[in-house]
């Protein structure tokens, strides 16, 4: 990754897990009151790990206890906070506040207001207007709220994974990243798994062929794998790549989209003037991203993108129940790309 790239991709990471106001999940750190909001499970568990391994690293006799909202009994929270008779710090971990019962709330309400300043009390919501009252109550105070949002732009899925290896000794190349997001981006959780398995197991620095290595056989990287043949003119290979993909029994669905994907970028940034960083911002994606369609439109006439996004779209519709064949649907929407992209 460049430098300039890599600054791009920590700062986008800075945001990750983080609202206004808010910490990032990497940051979370014990307090009073922990709010954990929003419905990625992944990154509420990430930030729960890290609360709870600092807190036993200051403490290895640490309590924890876990309380369930919904079945929650009147006076738990107070029983789990009351002092331990050995004087074990406590952590107390509460779950499925979307559906708190009143019990729970009154309770909960009551503690955060005067909270136990030697015991670490961790709230998790995963969504929903159930409970706003106590959500306010928290936000209120000086509690640290981690906001834990899906990532659904790429963007913020190749943010995501260069925090990850920042800091971590293992360097990976840009556009490593894309090929790694295109391949186990679906799930943050396989995403984050896939990132800790090549800091682990990676020699050297992370670059496209590693990711090929590892995660070539994945679904969503033979997609952007006929995809990049395609829009590069190489007719063939892009053929040959779906039709390998079709035997090992892949749905060409997400072919298509990836297909679709990569001229929607192009089309997008060949609309756009000024700095790929400018670009970027405007549209909402990397950098990098915008500086690879900026190279890949070259010499595309406006024509030629056209009937490349037409063809794709066809094909978007007969393999998804208009067509009796859809490989033959796809492998013409490919010949048509291919030739579009020899024509610049």
């Amino acid at each position: 990754m460049t430098t300039a790239g890599a600054r791009q991709g920590a700062k986008g990471a800075r945001s990750v897990g983080q609202g206004s106001g808010g910490v990032d999940f990497r940051s979370a750190v014990p307090a009073p009151v922990v709010l954990l909001t929003g419905p990625e499970d992944y990154l509420a568990a990430r930030a729960i790990d890290s609360i709870r391994r600092q807190a036993r690293s200051a403490d290895p006799g640490l309590e924890v206890t876990k309380l369930d909202a919904q079945g929650y009994g009147a006076g738990e929270l107070s029983i789990a906070a009351s002092p331990s008779l050995f004087g074990e710090k406590k952590l107390i971990e509460a779950n499925g506040l979307e559906s708190m019962n009143e019990d729970f709330l009154k309770d909960a309400l009551a503690y955060v207001a005067s909270p136990d300043p030697d015991v670490v009390l961790i709230l998790r919501h995963a969504g929903g207007t159930r409970g706003k009252k106590l959500l306010d109550a928290v936000k209120a105070t000086a509690a640290p709220v981690v906001d834990c949002q899906p990532l659904k732009k790429d963007s913020d899925k190749a943010a995501f994974v260069a925090a990850e290896f920042k800091g971590s000794g293992r360097r990976i190349e840009r556009e490593a990243i894309d090929a790694l997001v295109a391949a186990v981006g679906s799930s943050l959780a396989e995403l984050g798994a896939a990132c800790s398995q090549l800091q682990l197991d990676a020699t050297s620095t992370v670059d496209v062929a590693t990711i090929e290595k590892y995660f070539g056989g994945r679904v969503e990287a033979t997609a952007f794998k006929v995809a990049d043949a395609a829009l590069a003119g190489r007719r063939a290979q892009a053929l040959s790549a779906f039709r390998h993909a079709i035997e090992t029994g892949v749905d060409p669905v997400p072919i298509v989209a990836a297909i679709a994907s990569k001229l929607r970028t192009l089309a997008k940034v060949a609309g756009e003037h000024g700095s790929a960083q400018s670009i970027a911002r405007s549209l909402g994606l990397q950098p990098w991203l915008v500086e690879q369609a900026q190279r890949d439109i070259r010499g595309w006439t406006p024509k030629s993108l056209a009937e490349a996004i037409r063809a794709v779209a066809e094909a978007d519709a007969e393999v998804k129940g208009l067509s009796r064949d859809p490989a033959y649907a796809v492998e013409r929407a490919l010949a048509v790309v291919s030739a579009s992209a020899r024509a610049r």
